[in-house]
């Protein structure tokens, strides 16, 4: 059975456009351990993760995933607290971003590990809006302090991957991943 080595619930709801036989195990990584520049650093935290689970389950299959919001080179990471939040929607606000979703899947004898680009441009924001958002949909854990599921008018288009951006690449990993 497949394991997704991640904690998310946005990646333990993607998942069921892959597969209905899984299980989630919480990989126990420090993804601060790694210093690499933004287009590298997914796909070597997903494989951190993986390997970590695959070391407690060594017969299963494990798919592990990272996402990151790349907004003029730096990585704009899970805001702090609010106020964090309101500092990175205004900074988002007008502007395109990258989100870079890395996965590695460890199983069947292969090692998979890619990574999956999306071009996401914000509408222009009014602090008026961004503190609706923020009191109303909680960011706090989302990269980039927004979740593009959250039905809120940020978003003017997304190029690319929308599940991506929510941070599962599914459309990529039913692509290149051999699983049932």
């Amino acid at each position: 059975m497949l394991i997704l080595a991640s904690g998310s619930p946005r990646r333990a709801e993607l998942i069921k456009k892959i597969t209905k036989q899984y299980r989630i195990v919480v990989p126990d990584v420090d993804e601060r351990a790694l210093n690499l520049p933004p287009k590298d650093l997914p796909a070597e935290e997903s494989k951190m993760k993986a390997y970590a689970v695959k070391a407690l389950f060594p017969e299963e299959e494990v798919l592990a995933c990272d996402t990151i919001v790349v907004l003029d080179g730096e990585v704009l990471g899970k805001p702090k607290d609010e106020e964090d939040a309101f500092r990175m929607l205004h900074q988002e606000s007008g502007r395109k971003q990258i989100v870079l979703s890395g996965y590695t899947y460890l199983g069947k004898g292969k090692e998979i590990t890619r990574t999956v680009s999306s071009e996401v441009y914000f509408k222009k924001l009014s602090p008026e809006l961004i503190e609706r958002y923020i009191k109303e949909k909680h960011p706090l854990d989302k990269a980039g302090a927004y979740g593009i599921q959250d039905g809120f008018p940020l978003i003017e288009k997304v190029v690319g991957s929308v599940d991506n951006v929510i941070g599962f690449p599914t459309e990529d990993i039913k692509k290149h991943c051999p699983i049932d």
